[in-house]
């Protein structure tokens, strides 16, 4: 069974919000950047970043547990950040969409950071 999911990326900077609709955008984001707090969790997701896997192949790259892995994987399908599709006797995992696989790419980098004019 496939999901989709529609991601709209939101201008906070825009002079258009008041400071009420973005705090009900920041409560609405809440429950997926939780969920993305956990080690595991975020491992796994920068693992789907890259490409599709399946739960065997998540649980090599990570060195977790397979129960482990499918323990993570639940919130981030019920949260819309993790599609699956059965593919034979698998379920090959992957990100809900490429404008949420670009953005975890880049804060990837944020473990590696390069000094750019005194900022970070």
């Amino acid at each position: 069974m496939s999901r989709t999911i529609e991601l709209t990326l939101t201008d906070v900077s825009a002079a258009e919000h008041s400071d009420a609709s973005l705090l009900e955008h920041a409560k609405d984001l809440a429950p997926q950047f939780k969920a993305l707090a956990d080690e595991n969790r975020l491992a796994i997701v920068l693992l789907l970043s890259e490409h599709s896997r399946t739960v065997r192949e998540l649980t090599e790259a990570t060195g977790l547990a397979q129960t482990l892995v499918s323990h993570h994987l639940a919130p981030l399908r019920e949260l819309g950040l993790v599609s699956v599709t059965p593919k034979g006797r698998s379920n090959v995992y992957s990100l809900c969409c490429d404008a949420f696989s670009a953005p975890m790419r880049a804060l990837a980098g944020l473990s590696n950071p390069v000094e750019h004019n005194g900022c970070c």
